[in-house]
């Protein structure tokens, strides 16, 4: 064994894994590619949606000004193995004919109160995928919209260099 070169070899991975945070915290919806993702059209349009109910805009930024959206087809699709995408595609399906067949019109034409209210069912439904699916997309949106640079920049004041160092400072007791 040549322990130059495992040595070498634990301190690239030590510096990826202490890099790795930073670099995921900080993103912003134009460092997004757009990608064809495994989502049809409308299921875009519905998680979009879902999206924007979670986190309306309101009075200052919402989940789609900082583009949560995208951030979750790109997260879904990449991130979680299969049985938890078709879950998602499922649930999205099953949330939109719900919409129509409570409201008599597509989930993405409810209004906020509307949708709202179908993803409160969800929270509480009996029935575990739904839960699963709305705790999924319930926590990556809060997640998304919490590292995005906006919000971590001009809300939650986030600075990329700590403050000042002060040595030689007086100190009272």
């Amino acid at each position: 064994m040549n322990r130059r070169t495992t040595l070498k070899n634990l301190l690239i991975a030590s510096g990826g894994l202490i890099t790795l945070p930073a670099w995921g915290q900080n993103w912003h919806v134009n460092d997004l590619p757009t990608l064809p993702y495994s989502f049809s059209v409308a299921s875009q349009e519905m998680l979009t949606a879902v999206a924007d109910t979670i986190i309306p805009a309101g009075n200052s930024i919402g989940a789609l000004s900082v583009g949560v959206d995208k951030f979750l087809q790109k997260l879904i699709a990449n991130c979680y193995e299969a049985n938890v995408q078709e879950n998602v595609k499922t649930q999205l399906a099953a949330l939109d004919n719900g919409a129509k067949s409570t409201y008599g019109k597509s989930f993405t034409t409810c209004d906020q109160m509307q949708r709202q209210t179908l993803l409160e069912k969800l929270a509480v439904s009996e029935n575990q995928n739904e839960k699963d699916f709305f705790t999924l997309i319930k926590s990556e949106t809060i997640r998304g919209f919490n590292t995005s640079r906006e919000v971590m920049l001009q809300y939650l004041k986030y600075k990329i260099l700590p403050g000042h160092f002060h040595g030689c400072v007086d100190a009272t007791a």
